[in-house]
């Protein structure tokens, strides 16, 4: 059995584009469930906070990325990430509409 067939899309086109080293493909992969949990962060979580507490967030952000890259070779965790930044980008440019819609009948 090959164990590529039983990955999600996501992973098995990661894993795949990078097969003889499978070290490259985690960390590739690592990567984009990183980027794609900064995202969903910043788009539905984020709030002004100082630095330093900005600093401990991302970092404790990266160490559970780490989990969710051992689970996401096998589950649809990046799908998943994918899924809700575009929920949440869609909220976001729905939001700003709204508001100035609203400033400017406001303003008449």
């Amino acid at each position: 059995m090959n164990v590529y067939e039983s990955m999600w899309p996501v992973a098995y086109s990661i894993y795949t584009a990078t097969e003889p080293d499978t070290q490259t493909g985690a960390n590739i992969l690592y990567l984009v469930i990183l980027g794609l949990s900064i995202v969903v962060f910043k788009l539905g979580f984020a709030k002004k906070l100082p630095l330093l507490q900005t600093i401990v967030i991302y970092l404790f952000l990266m160490f559970g990325c780490t989990v969710l890259t051992f689970l996401g070779a096998f589950l649809p965790v990046a799908e998943g990430l994918i899924v809700a930044a575009l929920i949440l980008i869609i909220y976001k440019i729905r939001l700003h509409r709204a508001k100035k819609a609203e400033q400017q009948d406001a303003a008449t």
